[in-house]
This record gives C-alpha cells, structure tokens and sequence, in this order.
C-alpha cells in the first residue's frame, strides 16, 4: 500500500445505523458497521471527509438496493489491504452466493487450506468490507452464528434478511 494516498471517508445510513466507508483513488477500503472500531482497522493514512465522491455515491446506492432486497451481488472497485492469507479469505467469502451460509472449514478448504481453520476466522474477523465481503455468511460447524465484529445480532439480521429475499 501507498500510504502518500489520500484516503476518503464518509458515513452512509443503512437499517442498522450509520456505517461508515473509506476509498482510495482505486477504490473501496473499508465499510465499517457502527459497532467497528475504526482504530482496529489501520487505516492509513488519516483519512479526510469527503462527501459525494464517486465511489461512495455508487456504494450508497447498492447498499440501498441489498437492503430493499434487489441486490445481491456488489459491484464495487475495492482496494483491500491485507495479507496475502487474508486476501484469499476475503475471496472466498465473495464466493458464497446471497442466502447461504458456509462453515469456517468450508472456507478453508475453498482456498486450499483446509487445516487453516482458526486463522480463516482470524482473518474473516479483520475483514475491512463488512456486507460487501459478506462473513456474516460463515457460521459454526453446527450452523450456530458464531463471532462478528458487527455483533451476532447484526450477522441473525443480515443472514435474516437475505434468506428473506431468497
């Protein structure tokens, strides 16, 4: 990453609060739910509040469209930082299609990494994009929800919603 980039941030009203986004010049860094805490994330550099920048503008309006139930894939430049490991995790989560649900062994085993169970929850945990790179989808073995920087209420809401769309 070139931390000379500037990075954008704004804040964007949804049904559970105000999330808040960061871009770069090449896209989306992070979606923030209201329960993240934004130090935990390294975000660098500083970011500057910017109103009506392209990439939030069409981030705004798809979040709309998955809330109202018309979306259900995102289309969004993104400009993930992470590691190697961890870009693969936020992969494979983009994999798991609108409604369903995958196992945290599941996941691993998409990326060839089937023993990697705890570090894919390690890395589904730093996960910058909340919805967009959707962990919410990943549950326990057993089906139970398991851990989300959002809360597991937020995770039964958004797996709620989805499989109401269905």
């Amino acid at each position: 990453m070139d931390t000379t980039d500037t990075l954008w941030t704004t804040t964007i009203e949804s049904p559970l609060g105000q999330l808040r986004a960061f871009a770069s010049d090449r896209g989306l860094r992070a979606l923030l739910l209201p329960e993240n805490d934004v130090d935990s994330y390294a975000l660098d550099p500083e970011p500057v509040e910017r109103r009506g920048y392209p990439a939030f503008a069409r981030l705004a309006r798809q979040l709309d469209e998955y809330f109202t139930g018309t979306r259900r894939q995102f289309d969004l430049p993104l400009d993930l930082v992470g590691t190697e490991f961890q870009r693969l995790a936020w992969d494979a989560l983009q994999a798991i299609p609108y409604g369903a649900t995958r196992s945290y062994s599941q996941q691993a085993a998409a990326i060839d990494r089937p023993k990697a169970v705890r570090a894919i929850g390690a890395a589904n945990g730093r996960n910058p994009m909340s919805i967009v790179v959707p962990c919410h989808r990943v549950v326990g073995a057993d089906g139970s929800l398991t851990g989300y920087a959002g809360g597991v209420d937020v995770k039964r809401f958004l797996l709620d919603h989805e499989q109401g769309h269905v």
